[in-house]
């Protein structure tokens, strides 16, 4: 170890701001060595584990009050220049201590170091998606349950994972579907409100508030942003008929692949334009019916017939485009992949609406009534507030 620095630097108390704030999951053993090398600052820890972290990355990451504010954390220090001098580095009570060349010094918690080591492998409190298998069956949380943390970090990591989870055994009382949302995020408001009632109701402007079958579907695909997560509410079914559809898309997308991968570029690869009209809004958008990253998972779906607009390609693109759009429909609607069940008072169903379809059989209005509210979350919302359960639970 190099212990060239003053020995009058006081190591901060563990896990303070000024040395970064450790992750709940570990902390990680202490330093044994830290020594300067030719690329950086070569460490290595109790456990054996080693690093190099290079002098830049470092400075950049420094916790005192002077380059991160003390109260918000955010970085106000940005290193535009090169480093052409090393630091004096000392290890005191098992945490790194550099100071710099024009007398700034910096201290780093071992632990913090050891879970950014570029070796390390990243953790999250955040599942990855997990397409649905045969025989899936989504997560019910009941009411009560969700309100304690332990519920509702259950439900929220059954919501990112699965796309797709119930709320069962709630009070059947107005605006439940808002305040059950509002312990996650704001809500998110659309040219239909932040919170809508899907009913049947005279002059309707959307399919929704009819009594028709609606076949598998997104919300919203002719909006730049489609709403990432949709809450339904159940506060009457009386009526007969009305079964709720579900399908997940991530899972679709695989069977399309293996039927026809021509099919799956065709419609990742094609824009094609979506449009809704009333006597208030125009909201229009031009994307593919499906969008997939780098790596060819799916990122989102924009499949929605009733506001597909007019089919604006060469015209020898167009048989090609619709016989995918068939194919991709029929296999969203096959018995292999929907999910049935008839959504019961007192349930709430959320689903990603980017990723899973959503739908309902037709149902007789004059059998009895039918009333759900309806409000839409932002999935960053729900990640964040899995991450505080995930922190304090």
């Amino acid at each position: 170890m190099n212990s060239t620095a003053e020995t009058t630097l006081t190591p901060p108390h563990a896990n303070t701001p000024e040395m970064g704030e450790l992750s709940p999951y570990q902390a990680g053993p202490v330093l044994t060595q830290a020594t300067l090398a030719h690329n950086g600052i070569a460490l290595e820890w109790l456990d054996g584990q080693k690093t190099t972290l290079p002098l830049l990355w470092l400075r950049d990451h420094c916790a005192c009050p002077a380059c991160r504010h003390p109260q918000t954390r955010e970085r106000l220090y940005l290193p535009l220049e090169p480093i052409t001098e090393p630091p004096s580095v000392a290890l005191l009570d098992g945490h790194l201590h550099l100071q710099w060349q024009d007398g700034h010094v910096s201290a780093f918690h071992s632990g913090w170091l050891y879970q950014r080591r570029p070796e390390a492998e990243l953790t999250s409190a955040v599942p990855n998606a997990k397409p649905w298998v045969d025989n899936f069956t989504p997560e019910h949380i009941s009411h009560s349950d969700f309100l304690t943390p332990l519920g509702e970090k259950a439900w929220l990591t059954a919501m990112l994972r699965d796309g797709l989870a119930l709320i069962t055994d709630g009070p059947l009382v107005e605006e439940e579907v808002s305040r059950l949302a509002e312990r996650i995020g704001p809500l998110r408001a659309t040219n239909f409100g932040a919170r809508f009632d899907v009913r049947s109701k005279p002059n309707p402007n959307n399919a929704a508030y009819t009594a028709v079958g609606l076949p598998l579907h997104i919300d919203l695909p002719n909006w730049r942003q489609p709403p990432d997560i949709q809450l339904l509410y159940c506060l009457q079914n009386g009526a007969s008929g009305g079964e709720s559809l579900f399908a997940d898309g991530a899972r679709v997308v695989e069977a399309l692949r293996q039927e026809s991968p021509e099919a799956l570029t065709i419609l990742s690869e094609t824009p094609i334009d979506f449009r809704f009209q009333d006597e208030t809004h125009d909201i229009s958008m031009r994307a593919p019916v499906i969008t997939l990253d780098s790596t060819g998972n799916l990122v989102e779906m924009r499949l929605n017939n009733w506001i597909r607009d007019a089919l604006h390609l060469p015209v020898e693109q167009m048989d090609a485009w619709y016989s995918a759009y068939a194919l991709l429909w029929k296999l969203f609607h096959s018995e292999a992949h929907q999910l049935e069940f008839t959504l019961r008072p007192g349930q709430m169903v959320a689903f990603d609406n980017r990723r899973v379809l959503h739908g309902r059989r037709e149902f007789d209005p004059n059998s009895g009534a039918r009333h759900l509210q309806g409000t839409y979350l932002d999935r960053d919302m729900l990640a964040s507030r899995l991450r505080v359960l995930a922190r304090n639970v």
